[in-house]
């Protein structure tokens, strides 16, 4: 199927977490550089993944991951008004100079209206979980109530209140739409992250199945990125005589939770590898604990009998495609989610990281190892994993939309 040379793509990515930054990188080069002129944006704090990239990148604002991971933890509102609408000009201004045929974003909310005031076609990548047409079970994520009040009486009120605060969440959003002349936006938070022309789920279907979903909606499938750095001087000394357990917290993950992980670890007979970007954690006198700022992702979890994460979606998927279980330490909603499919499919179990104890990891630990249900579940998981790569949605995707 024949490209237009000049058919031009700009992938932008809202640079809170390093997953939203992962995600259309990653797809960014799934394209070829021969067949599209291929545009990349993202904000400073993760253009040093961009250095050896064949493509025209460019910077362009998001708030900082810790404001983002502070509104989460807060159970705020992630953008105000003011914030949005000076997206949209941001976003605006790089559109005129890119003049791109097709506009695919990663949480990058502002995109909704920018794409459509440029009349520029518009993907978003999204989450199954967050549909429109997903089941409504909204789990009580870690939040001052849950804190302060206890798991029964948190989970009881934010059942109480659930439904008018995401309606709040999505005030912004509509008062950007009014601003610009748009048709009324609905108080849906699940609008708010999946509103587009095209709406990409990337995950494996058969954890968060969908039914009814319209054309523009569909599944591309799981994405699978790793940062582009060397090994650590220790990788090829690891001890071989003990499990291997790979720790990722992420970039919006508990820097406590870490902590109890390791340290409860460290008193165990296993072997950790551990990610440790943003934390000030030390393993100094700790044996068996291994710590590297960013590790391949894809490589850890190929060595490890267990991941340990936050349970976001990304980690989750390298686990899955290398056949291995997920012990998910979820503190926000898109994680507890996440898990919540995981968990459907008996391909792991979710802990709450304001309720995480030594005692809690190491039964955890132990169930997942001696579950042959759960291994048996990972071999389909990761024949579907296999599948879906090998069916190279986006790139059709791209390639339908934009073939003369």
């Amino acid at each position: 199927m024949a490209q237009n040379k000049e058919s031009r793509v700009l992938f932008v990515s809202e640079s809170v977490t390093l997953a939203h930054f992962a995600r259309p990188f990653e797809l960014s080069n799934q394209l070829s550089n021969n067949d599209f002129d291929i545009h990349f944006a993202c904000d400073l704090t993760y253009q040093k993944f961009l250095h050896d990239s064949k493509h025209t990148t460019h910077t362009i604002h998001s708030i900082s991951p810790s404001k983002f991971k502070q509104s989460l933890n807060k159970g705020s509102p992630l953008y105000d008004y003011a914030t949005l609408k000076s997206y949209v000009e941001d976003d605006l201004d790089l559109i005129h100079t890119i003049k791109p045929d097709l506009i695919v974003g990663d949480f990058r909310i502002s995109l909704a209206v920018s794409a459509r005031l440029a009349k520029i076609p518009y993907a978003t990548i999204s989450n199954a979980y967050w549909s429109p047409y997903a089941p409504r079970h909204y789990p009580a994520p870690c939040l001052p109530l849950t804190r302060y009040l206890g798991l029964a009486a948190g989970s009881f009120l934010f059942k109480l209140a659930a439904p008018l605060a995401f309606k709040v969440h999505a005030l912004a959003m509509r008062r950007l739409h009014d601003h610009f002349g748009l048709p009324k936006f609905p108080l849906d938070l699940r609008r708010v992250y999946t509103e587009a022309d095209y709406t990409l789920y990337a995950d494996i279907p058969s954890l968060f199945p969908l039914d009814k979903l319209p054309e523009n909606h569909f599944f591309i499938g799981p994405i699978l990125w790793s940062p582009p750095i060397p090994e650590p001087n220790w990788w090829h000394s690891l001890p071989t005589d003990r499990p291997i357990i790979y720790v990722s917290m992420g970039s919006s993950g508990s820097e406590r939770a870490l902590e109890t992980i390791l340290n409860t670890f460290a008193k165990e007979k296993v072997t950790v590898i551990a990610t440790v970007a943003g934390s000030a954690f030390s393993n100094t006198n700790l044996s068996n604990i291994f710590t590297a700022e960013y590790l391949d992702g894809n490589a850890a979890a190929k060595r490890a009998d267990l991941v340990i994460c936050n349970g976001g979606s990304l980690t989750c998927q390298q686990a899955f495609f290398n056949g291995k279980p997920v012990l998910g330490i979820a503190s926000n909603m898109d994680q507890f989610l996440n898990m919540a499919g995981v968990s459907r499919v008996n391909a792991g179990l979710m802990l709450r990281s304001d309720d995480l104890s030594e005692t809690k990891l190491l039964n955890s630990y132990q169930t997942i190892m001696k579950k042959t249900a759960i291994a048996h579940n990972l071999d389909a998981l990761k024949i579907e994993v296999v599948h879906q790569l090998d069916q190279h949605k986006f790139v059709t995707f791209v390639s339908s939309l934009l073939t003369n």
